[in-house]
């Protein structure tokens, strides 16, 4: 075998040792004596697939946010379209029902591309409420063509049935709350409930105003004296109107502030934990069977460079410098402590596909095994032991595997040493296959 060849030879070891199907310590001992099909190619291979070849790929939330994501580019050409165009002709079969909405079916493509726009980065959170949004927005933003009957519009049409499709088929995925904090709630609600008042108010004084004789005026008036821009062509003309919109202008601008900043904080704050490492909420919601590396140090370093790039990694680690440092490399982290089952929860232990427990302390392995399977009982979990006198005990807490990688070291250097030229990796993979095939006679039939 050459060198190019030769495959890494820590990562192998972890591959040829890690072959077994989580087992609960808590479950009876006649389900434990039963010994499942080895799962080290679900854990740690993840062969190269091409995207939307297989239906489970194509079928995925990730899918529903890429189309909805398209009807709102689609939906802002189209609404470019309507605007440049000196008129817009209902001739489509819903044309009839609005006959004087020429004006409103103008802004109809742009203000549905926002409005998409905007639930689209809910769906990319798996937000409830934005899967919700995304069924009444995409059929709606699909009417447009059947209003105009314009071949241009047709791409609109066909892409939103599809998205709106396969959005419905995804429903469950998309299960997060909102998460507002009760401040955040009553901000937005005081916010809302002033534009009422005063959308409300406007129109019900409007004989007492100049330029207000309808809803349209109503709304239209609130939005230019709420954000201070004033043009004139609206105003009040005695003293209740003028206290009237006093009232609208302070209490306005005082939810506006106290809303705005109840909501960019937070977001700053995600953004500087990130800076220092952390992974921010949206990022652990789009994580799915993914490999939660508990610790990190010389033994985990090997795994990491081999793993990267082939499937998902989380490291959660409580060193922030450590974090840093493999967040500038393109590595998930998490900053927590590994023996946190709620911080174990928060990186998703729930939907990965295993756990490898390395924090180069046995003590806060055992702790942190005992985490992972208070957090998630069927994850499959592998430790390495420091000092091979706590593989039992590592395994009595529910690791499903335990490696001493102090052990493997010395027995290749052994078989390095009296094998002549012979790959001591190579031996030493073949006599750990032939061990699990003694072990284990029914998988081979």
């Amino acid at each position: 075998m050459s060198e190019a060849e030769r495959p890494n030879e820590v990562v192998n070891l972890w591959h040829t040792l890690l072959s077994r199907t989580p087992v609960s310590p808590f479950v009876s001992g006649d389900q434990r004596d039963r010994r499942p099909e080895p799962a080290v190619d679900e854990l740690f291979e993840h062969p190269e697939r091409v995207r939307l070849v297989e239906w489970a790929a194509a079928s995925g939330p990730k899918t529903s946010v890429v189309l909805s994501a398209a009807v709102a580019v689609l939906a802002f050409i189209t609404g470019l379209s309507d605007l440049s165009a000196t008129t817009v002709t209902l001739a489509g079969p819903l044309g009839g029902l609005f006959p004087g909405a020429t004006g409103l079916v103008r802004l109809y493509g742009v203000f549905f591309a926002f409005l998409i726009g905007a639930v689209t980065v809910g769906l990319r959170r798996r937000l409830r409420l934005a899967w919700y949004g995304a069924v009444l927005a995409l059929p709606l933003a699909a009417l447009l063509p059947l209003l105009t009957a314009d071949p241009t519009d047709v791409p609109l049409f066909a892409a939103a049935t599809v998205a709106v499709g396969h959005v419905l088929v995804n429903r469950e995925e998309f299960d997060r709350a909102l998460d507002l904090t009760a401040f955040q709630t009553a901000a937005l609600v005081a916010f809302l409930a002033v534009q009422i008042y005063g959308t409300v108010g406007t129109y019900a004084l409007r004989e007492e105003f100049v330029g207000v004789e309808s809803t349209t005026d109503a709304v239209y008036y609130i939005v230019v004296t709420g954000t201070t821009v004033g043009y004139g062509d609206a105003t009040p003309t005695t003293q209740l109107t003028k206290l009237f919109t006093l009232s609208v202008i302070v209490l306005g601008t005082g939810s506006f502030t106290v809303a705005t900043g109840s909501l960019l904080i937070p977001a700053i704050e995600s953004r500087i934990s990130s800076a220092f490492g952390n992974m921010n909420a949206s990022e652990l919601s789009l994580l799915e069977d993914h490999v939660l590396v508990l610790g990190h140090g010389d033994v985990t370093e090997p795994l990491l460079e081999e793993l990267h790039g082939t499937t998902d990694l989380v490291v959660v680690t409580a060193d922030t410098e450590t974090a840093a440092g493999l967040r500038e490399n393109g590595i998930n982290v998490v900053t927590a402590d590994p023996t946190d089952a709620e911080a174990l929860r928060g990186a998703r232990i729930a939907d990965a596909a295993g756990v490898v427990v390395a924090t180069e302390d046995d003590a806060s392995d055992v702790l942190a095994v005992l985490a992972a399977r208070q957090a998630n009982p069927d994850v499959r979990i592998v430790a390495a032991a420091t000092d091979r006198r706590h593989v039992d005990k590592l395994e009595n807490v529910g690791a499903d595997r335990v490696i001493t990688p102090t052990v493997i070291g010395g027995r290749l250097l052994g078989r390095a040493v009296i094998g002549g030229d012979a790959d001591p990796v190579a031996d030493l993979l073949a006599d750990a296959a032939g061990a699990e095939t003694a072990a284990n006679p029914d998988d081979e039939a």
